[in-house]
């Protein structure tokens, strides 16, 4: 079908939005309805990976916006990126993820901890698709405790000695690097660079996903890797140096998943007000509007969210605690008008000729990866309270 969304403004936010956002924003939008919209009910029924996609998205500056020009960013604010995001989750949570895993697990580490040679060596040709990129954190027995990880590495000459596995991971299939944190010797987390081509590193695919079927997913497995330790990030360790990289990919989730509301929302409207029963548009009956005010309500809400969490971000004084919660609200939200949008097509919502049921299903992940909508409450708990809930 035509892509004919119009994004929901109900509270005039377009008017706190620069020229330059708005620009950003519309030609992400029409990039979505000319190369993703036409393509990706097919690809998500195939459970394939629109590989294709990745040059696009490096033609149209989708990875790493925010990284300066001289390492082949565009060098915008973090509101442009976030807009960016929620336009590429409303075509598709699974190209999101693609851009997030790219911008903010991969190209955000190398750029905010990586030497210079690791800046000019990688970034230039991840901001143009030329690579791929993956992000190696969570393991089979270390999701959200990732402390609790095992892969490791020991040193031997100029090289590490790398093993372990990580699964889970975005990209993977097809990536050529991936940034992993792995264990020193004194049980300390260092960021790691590995190749494709170094010998014992592979990359089985996931399958049987009934999520994110247009995404590629799969494993990173580490056997005897011999990685040169000039592939170290050298500017951080520490657990501190994963989790800031989720603060931005999750920053990206918050307008991601609202891009998906909207999607949802904007298909539900458009639907009840042509669907007649007993002689009238469905939009006409009062559950009908129910459902549409009350799933408006928390968009406008969300996109307030979101727009004030970008500006602190712009400052430099948004918390980990405050993107959390954002990331949180906004999945539970998007999946809450997903069903409910479902639920007004009828029969037909569940079909390819519509999106909400592809959104639906993937937010089941969104709900799940970069912190699970448990683990958050948590992270709010514990910055309101002083109190501790994970141990």
């Amino acid at each position: 079908m035509t892509d004919q969304f119009q994004h929901p403004d109900y509270y005039l936010l377009d008017e706190l939005l620069s020229d330059e956002h708005k620009m950003i924003r519309d030609a992400t939008r029409e990039w979505v309805k000319r190369s993703v919209s036409p393509i990706i009910e097919d690809f998500a029924q195939r459970a394939a990976f629109p590989q294709h996609l990745v040059k696009e998205m490096g033609e149209v500056g989708l990875f790493g916006p925010y990284v300066p020009e001289e390492y082949g960013g565009a060098g915008l604010d973090h509101i442009s990126y976030g807009l960016m995001m929620q336009e590429v989750e409303r075509g598709d949570s699974g190209i999101r993820s693609t851009c997030s895993v790219q911008s903010s697990l991969v190209m955000f580490p190398i750029y905010a901890y990586g030497s210079e040679e690791q800046k000019q060596k990688f970034l230039p040709k991840l901001a143009t698709g030329e690579y791929l990129g993956s992000f190696g954190l969570t393991e089979p027995n270390f999701g959200s405790n990732p402390g609790g990880m095992t892969t490791n590495f020991v040193e031997d000459g100029d090289d590490i000695i790398l093993n372990g596995a990580k699964m889970w991971i975005s990209n993977s299939p097809f990536c050529d690097i991936a940034v992993v944190w792995a264990k020193n010797e004194a049980g300390r987390i260092k960021g790691v660079i590995v190749e494709r081509g170094m010998e014992g590193f592979t990359t089985p695919e996931t399958h049987n996903k009934w999520s994110l079927r247009a995404s590629a997913t799969g494993e990173l497995v580490f056997d005897n890797v011999r990685v040169p330790k000039t592939n170290i990030l050298p500017g951080r360790d520490g657990l501190g140096a994963p989790l800031s990289c989720l603060d931005s990919a999750r920053f990206g989730i918050a307008w991601g998943a609202l891009g998906a509301a909207m999607d949802c929302y904007d298909t539900a409207l458009r639907y009840s007000k042509e669907r007649i029963q007993f002689g009238k548009p469905i939009a006409a009956f009062q559950l009908q509007q129910k459902k549409l005010a009350e799933m408006i309500t928390e968009i406008t809400k969300a996109q307030l969210l979101t727009w004030r969490l970008g500006h602190l971000k712009n400052e430099g004084r948004a918390t980990s605690a405050q993107i959390s919660m954002a990331k949180r609200n906004n999945v539970e939200i998007a999946l809450k008008i997903a069903r409910e949008a479902r639920q007004m097509l009828g029969g037909m919502g569940i079909t390819g000729d519509f999106s909400i049921m592809r959104h639906m299903m993937n937010l089941e992940s969104v709900v799940t990866y970069e912190g699970t909508h448990d683990i958050h409450l948590l992270i709010t708990g514990l910055d309101i309270t002083g109190e501790n809930a994970f141990v």
